[in-house]
């Protein structure tokens, strides 16, 4: 089964901390992107633009409206997210514990369904 990982952090306090230490954080997030390949449930994984950069989208009686970024008052932004694969929530649960992002934010564990399960 495929699992998304979303990771979720302040960016104002990400925006803060300083290139060296920034670049310990990201070699962490490499090694976590080795491990996952290494065990072979590795999919895909990407980084987002600040939420401020964001847009929300709708359309209501055929009318667009957009909504610029932040969305919504809150300390964390979803950031960025992992795609793996797992035997099940149990598996994919221990994966985010692992994920380094764990530590400084918090990880939301969806289960991607089959597009037969729509």
């Amino acid at each position: 089964m495929r699992y998304l990982l979303m990771l979720h952090a302040d960016e104002t306090v990400g925006a803060s901390i300083p290139p060296e230490q920034m670049k310990g954080f990201m070699n962490q997030m490499a090694a976590y992107a080795q491990a996952l390949e290494k065990a072979g449930a590795f999919i895909a994984t990407e980084a987002l633009d600040f939420a401020s950069k964001g847009s929300l989208i709708t359309v209501r009686d055929g009318e667009t409206r957009v909504q610029d970024g932040p969305f919504a008052e809150s300390r964390e932004q979803f950031g960025g997210y992992f795609i793996i694969e797992a035997a099940d929530d149990d598996e994919a649960r221990k994966w985010a514990a692992r994920c380094p992002a764990a530590t400084w934010g918090t990880i939301e564990v969806r289960r991607i369904r089959g597009r037969d399960e729509y």
